[in-house]
């Protein structure tokens, strides 16, 4: 009882902290249901899951009592059960995959939207695509008639001052900035997703209207 009430203070302290213009997304990843739930009723409105299976044992008791954001790896076989399940994903990274999400969509007769992971701090080990390529792939994405983008996602490089974390995250806000001004026919950049517990004021100040919290609201994360 007293985990579920430390998260419930959490997100009712960060909800008030926040400006009024950026959700706050939990990022549920390792948590249980009751630990999710307790969140949602504190008055979390996204929770973002990084796997297909924990996402479909949390569905099956949670439902649509939220959003439910897809914020890890998407690979080509998950594809299915993701536009299934997720109301937003928010990792696409190539056109590949793209297509796939934009396939199963159409079968079920859906436009998923989706956000364009950015690979900021141009990571060769990490996922997301480079700067310099990010516009391109919006305009080859924004012909695809069962999938709808609505903004960028990035998370930036590990840094133990945080403080370098910014120009990463007002670079991939340039290039937000700068796709919206394009006018591309299909496109919708209405979110910036960026920041998570420990970076998520910095990314605020750089224009970020999501933030992924998880150890901020739920604590230290359990070992998988």
């Amino acid at each position: 009882m007293h985990r579920k009430e430390q998260i419930r203070g959490n997100v009712k302290r960060l909800l008030a902290e926040l400006p009024q213009e950026v959700v706050l997304e939990a990022a549920a990843k390792t948590r249980t249901t009751e630990e999710t739930l307790a969140a949602i009723d504190a008055g979390i409105k996204i929770v973002g899951e990084n796997y297909i299976q924990e996402a479909e044992r949390a569905f099956t008791v949670i439902g649509k009592l939220v959003n439910w954001h897809f914020i890890g790896h998407l690979q080509r076989n998950k594809v299915k059960k993701a536009v299934e399940l997720f109301d937003l994903i928010e990792t696409i990274d190539s056109f590949s995959i793209a297509e796939e999400v934009n396939r199963v969509s159409s079968k079920m007769g859906k436009i998923m939207p989706i956000l364009i992971e950015v690979n900021s701090g141009r990571e060769p080990q990490k996922f997301g695509v480079f700067t310099d390529d990010v516009e391109e792939i919006v305009v080859k994405i924004s012909t695809l008639a069962s999938v709808k983008i609505v903004g960028l996602m990035t998370m930036g490089p590990y840094e133990e001052e945080l403080e370098n974390l910014r120009p990463y995250f007002r670079a991939t806000k340039t290039i937000f900035e700068q796709i919206k001004k394009s006018g591309i026919p299909s496109v919708d950049m209405r979110y910036l997703s960026m920041g998570m517990s420990d970076s998520y004021k910095i990314a605020i100040e750089e224009g970020a209207n999501i933030v992924r919290v998880g150890t901020g609201i739920f604590g230290p994360r359990r070992r998988v």
